[in-house]
């Protein structure tokens, strides 16, 4: 390999990724928020100062991160300072989405349960820590975040999305929710659900270009959702493997009828 190209490697490198905040710590901080919320490792051996401990260490990773985004030292203090207000909230907020994943699948038996093994809660939890940092103006970061829970869960959920309360994602695999998507409280959602847009176009990124969702939604696995348009009224069920480009009343019900031929054995 030659010297120039390494040279070259070496300074475009510094260039475009000197506000980019190092992936591996990135993933690594949500890995341990989420652990100091939901799976303390000494758990009732735990004192309360090494909790302090350790939400002070949390504190100066997320100001670290924010920095490498922001290059600004007061900006991160005050994002960190924010966030770190608002995560009182986000934290009962992820309770009550346990509780609707405990209350909707026969298969879930605790919170705690759904906490330590649902792949579903962990995309959620990730997806609202993102969302109140991009909500914050923090760049890239968020997506860092989002995208580290796509990698392990297969949920992609993009930060800018607005989910209400009790949200509950069964299996998940394969579920996608764009950017502008708007989702209310109490919706339901199964594996392989797009929650989309109708054109990919570059020019459109302003404007709204993912579904709504309204309350109590049910939308069954390998439903596709498209258009910023698109709303899907409260209490209405969509079935697997439905197309949508247009908006349904509330309290619908839509389904694909199936056509089951006998066939004759003799």
């Amino acid at each position: 390999m030659s010297v120039s190209f390494l040279k070259k490697l070496h300074e475009r490198n510094k260039q475009v990724f000197s506000s980019f905040p190092d992936k591996e710590l990135a993933e690594e901080f949500i890995d341990q928020l989420f652990r100091f919320l939901f799976l303390p490792k000494q758990g009732r051996n735990q004192s309360f100062t090494d909790v302090q401990k350790e939400f002070d260490s949390l504190k100066s990773y997320l100001s670290t991160l924010v920095y490498d985004v922001a290059r600004d030292g007061d900006k991160a203090q005050a994002v960190t300072e924010a966030f770190f207000r608002e995560l009182p909230g986000i934290y009962e907020v992820l309770l009550n989405d346990a509780a609707s994943i405990v209350k909707n699948d026969p298969a879930a038996r605790s919170v705690e349960e759904v906490q330590v093994a649902y792949p579903g809660f962990y995309a959620i939890a990730t997806y609202r820590v993102a969302h109140q940092l991009y909500a914050l103006g923090v760049e890239i970061l968020p997506r860092l975040f989002t995208e580290y829970a796509h990698s392990k869960t297969g949920i992609d959920i993009h930060p800018g999305a607005k989910i209400g309360k009790g949200f509950f994602i069964d299996h998940g695999t394969g579920i996608v929710i764009g950017e502008t998507s708007v989702i209310g409280d109490n919706v339901k959602i199964y594996q392989g659900v797009t929650i989309g847009a109708l054109s990919a176009a570059k020019e459109e990124q302003p404007a709204k270009r993912h579904p709504t969702i309204e309350d109590k939604v049910i939308l069954y696995a390998g439903a596709t959702i498209l258009g910023g348009d698109t709303v899907i009224g409260h209490d209405s069920v969509i079935g697997g493997n439905i197309w949508l480009t247009s908006s349904v009343p509330p309290h619908s019900k839509v389904y694909q009828k199936n056509e089951i031929s006998a066939i004759d054995n003799n």
